[in-house]
């Protein structure tokens, strides 16, 4: 299979390769823009100007050891180049020596460092001021523009294999090193700011701080990825953690997949079944920066990086862990060398420039990698490359075909006519009863008869008419949903559902807001109050834990579901259930249930379909069979995956009319049901590392209006591969969460009414809401007693009510 990835009109040219005296695979080079940098004989520097090919590479000297590692300034007036030995650290002013050079005097220049020992990796600050070597466990803070030592940063317990200053705050560096720990530092102080625990088995060696997002990124040899969001007191919280092997293979599988399913042809790679297995060390970590100018600036300002490995340049998109592109090596055999031993990429308006030296060859070169159009026109194709074939929509844009199941219509039952006698049958009057247990008045043979006759009452005093007072509030009705006010944050209320601490599986509100349904794993369903106060409700009749609730759009009836193979449809104040669906219905348990449509259809997920039924309720009894149910059902169209694999959750929106069901099966796919069509329109294979237990989508409220666009967003969960929010339209992961804890249980989550944030459970007895724009998050709710299963948005005000794993319920408000 071809490794590019949609990469057929990127080319690489060698620009020139030089030999070395020995392998030199671990020596840090370093390119700009306009220049690049490579060592000659060991000792010497040679410049080489990109911008102005035809100008002699400027050679400079002064070194008497071989030189570990070169890097150039930040700023770009003048450029500064800074390199280092054992024996001295010298910093060059790159226009300074080229002028000397047309003089034909030698470039020289200022000596900031003697003796420092083997320096593995240098930096410049922002300003250009200070440079950063790594020698041993040390890191030494030096003048650039004099010998003097400002500052040795001693912590680490291995040696230190890299450092960057922060890009905001000259004075704060962050060092990473072989004791597989980063820390952050105040320069001035020599103080650790923050220290990291231990983050692999393997040693870090690279790390990048992004300016935009305030984020810090670190690789290790093993091809490990964290990216920590930076605090304002610079303590550091882990966002994300990625592999790169893995998230390479899984977009080779899934390009396999494609590739078989439109030729039928099953590709192999080697051809014999065979496949050969390379690590992915991170040797480098490099921004991917589009024109300020262009349409993708503000999408992909700081989550999209460059990872450089062994063998190839990989586009990371780290907002979603998603591959975006693999540069491979191999592809390209007029290359002197396929693996790299040390790299550094630098980009420009065309493409990127690539110094990189040898992993097992005494050589290094200069890579030109060109991309006709730039990397705006590169933005344009991957957003085509990576969408659908055909754009959905949650909001439908025509209305239902004429063979749509959602025209179907459910007929009435017409009364039985009375039967008549028939020709041979003998006539007569069968025992009937002449009442029934309703009381009937007595016909008044065992009372007196009346002595008076009526006389009509002539003195009624009429009563003054007193004004009718409305208890009904409409100021709820009136009122938008406060979307400028902060995220709950603050416990207002902590109550017991159940005296024996059975576990909150299912939570939801009601569209106005004023009450909430709750189900129990003790067969039971609890109705309450908005404000928890007052004793809930109680509806009883599975047979099993109760695995959803939900309510109709009218608010007027809600049902719930079960692992007992049956679903309930329930009216509030009513003990005995509407209609039941039991094992004679449905095969297998129900994953999901709710009301779709505009509560017209009851939209149901049992074993590897969707059901889509239709349904008459009427809550009235007959006198004496009181067991029979008006109600009934009719099933109107049965949905199947296209894998045939189970599903496991299911989510469609019933507050407006939408086409679109979701639906995430056992195989780890995610498909999206056109009910309109009838048919499964998009599937996204391969969703998380795991079966998501979970999908919701963003649905907002009555009380709070969207943007359409803001509607095709939905988020799926599965345990151990945390959060990620989808775009429909596209089909693509857009962020991914994974701040909270979630290894076992099956914690849900929920949107906001007003799409600003997302509320989760997790299992160290927290909820976490996070701002939707980024992957940090911005509360952690604690102070609850258990795991918290579930989480459930108020549609009417800000409130978040959390369910825990021992049967409590927790009300928060945003804080003052």
């Amino acid at each position: 299979m071809d490794g590019r990835m949609g990469t057929e009109d990127w080319t690489i040219t060698e620009t020139f390769s030089i030999a070395c005296d020995k392998v030199s695979a671990h020596l840090q080079l370093d390119c700009c823009p306009s220049h690049s940098v490579l060592t000659c004989q060991g000792k010497n520097l040679m410049v080489h100007c990109v911008t102005d090919p035809s100008q002699t590479p400027l050679h400079l000297t002064g070194h008497h050891g071989h030189v570990s590692a070169v890097s150039f300034g930040k700023r770009r007036d003048p450029i500064m180049l800074c390199s280092a030995s054992e024996d001295y650290v010298i910093a060059w002013d790159v226009d300074r020596c080229y002028k000397r050079a047309r003089e034909g005097a030698v470039p020289s220049g200022t000596v900031i460092g003697t003796l420092l020992g083997k320096v593995v990796h240098i930096c410049f600050c922002p300003l250009d001021k200070r440079v950063s070597a790594c020698s041993g466990s040390k890191n030494y803070i030096l003048n650039s523009k004099k010998e003097e030592v400002l500052a040795v940063l001693k912590g680490h317990l291995g040696p230190v294999t890299a450092s960057v200053f922060f890009p905001w705050d000259p004075n704060v560096l962050v060092s990473i090193s072989e004791d597989r720990t980063f820390k952050v530092w105040d320069v001035t102080k020599e103080e650790i700011l923050y220290q990291s625990a231990v983050l692999s088995g393997s040693p870090l060696l690279s790390v990048y701080v992004t300016e935009d997002g305030k984020q810090l990124i670190t690789g290790s040899s093993d091809g490990q990825i964290w990216q920590h969001a930076v605090l304002d007191d610079y303590k550091c919280r882990l966002v994300t953690r990625l592999d790169l092997h893995n998230i390479a293979e899984k977009q080779r599988r899934i390009q396999e997949s494609q590739a078989q399913h439109a030729t039928g042809i099953s590709e192999n790679a080697t051809g014999d079944g065979v496949t050969v297995e390379t690590g992915k060390p991170v040797l480098g970590i490099f921004t991917f920066r589009p024109s300020p100018f262009s349409a993708h600036a503000e999408e992909r300002d700081s989550s999209c990086v460059w990872i450089a490995s062994s063998d190839g340049l990989y586009l990371v998109n780290l907002a979603s862990s998603d591959l975006l592109m693999a540069l491979l090596f191999r592809d390209y055999p007029d290359l002197s060398f396929t693996l790299a031993g040390s790299l550094a990429v630098s980009q420009t308006d065309c493409g990127m420039l690539c110094v990189a030296t040898a992993l097992f060859e005494p050589r290094m070169a200069l890579w030109d990698i060109v991309l006709p159009g730039g990397l705006d026109h590169l933005c344009s194709r991957l957003d085509k490359a990576l969408g659908p074939m055909q754009e959905l929509s949650v909001l439908p844009s025509s209305p239902p075909m004429p063979t749509s199941p959602l025209n179907a219509e459910l007929t009435r039952r017409d009364p039985k006519p009375p039967k008549t006698a028939g020709a041979g049958k003998a006539s007569g009057v069968k025992d009937q009863s002449l009442v029934f247990h309703t009381q009937v008045k007595s016909s008044g043979y065992a009372i007196c008869s009346q002595r008076k006759m009526f006389v009509p009452k002539t003195n009624i005093q009429k009563k003054p008419q007193r004004p009718v007072k409305t208890t009904k509030k409409i100021d709820s009705l009136l009122s938008e949903y406060p979307s400028g006010l902060a995220a709950p944050s603050v416990q207002h209320s902590l109550v017991s559902a159940s005296p024996t601490h059975t576990p909150v599986f299912c939570l939801q509100y009601s569209g106005d807001g004023k009450q909430i349904l709750c189900g129990l794993g003790d067969t039971s369903v609890l109705l309450y109050k908005p404000s928890l106060s007052g004793s809930p409700s109680v509806y009883t009749g599975h047979n099993k834990a109760v695995s959803g609730v939900c309510w109709s759009h009218s608010c007027d009836c809600f049902l719930s579901a079960s692992e007992d193979q049956s679903l309930r449809i329930w009216s509030p104040g009513s003990k005995e259930p509407t209609l039941i669906m039991g094992s004679d219905r449905l095969a297998k348990p129900v994953r999901n249930a709710q009301f779709y449509y505009l509560d017209k259809f009851l939209l149901l997920a049992s074993g590897s379909c969707v059901h889509l039924f239709l349904c008459h309720l009427d809550n009235a009894r007959h006198d004496i069979k009181r067991y029979e149910q008006k109600s009934f059902s009719r099933l109107v169209k049965r949905f199947s995956t296209k894998s045939g694999t189970d599903i496991t959750a299911m989510s469609a929106i019933n507050d407006f009319f939408s086409y679109i069901v979701l639906s995430c099966g056992a195989d780890r796919s995610i498909q999206v049901f056109d009910v309109n069509v009838g048919s499964v329109a998009m599937e996204i294979p391969e969703g998380h590392s795991r079966a998501a237990h979970h999908v919701t989508q963003n649905k907002g409220s009555m009380y709070s209006a969207q943007t359409p666009d803001s509607y095709n967003l939905f988020l799926t969960s599965a345990v151990t591969d945390g959060i990620k929010v989808w775009d429909l339209r596209t089909s693509r992961c857009v962020r991914r969460y994974e701040g909270h804890v979630n290894r076992c249980h099956q914690c849900t989550a929920a949107f906001s009414p007003c799409g600003r944030f997302i509320a989760t459970g997790s299992e160290d007895s927290s909820a976490y809401v996070y701002d939707i724009r980024s992957s940090s998050y911005l509360h952690k709710l604690q102070r609850n007693t258990d795991t918290v299963l579930s989480v459930a948005f108020n549609p009417a005000t800000p409130e978040l009510l959390t369910g825990t794993l021992d049967g409590r319920l927790g009300l928060f408000r945003p804080g003052p």
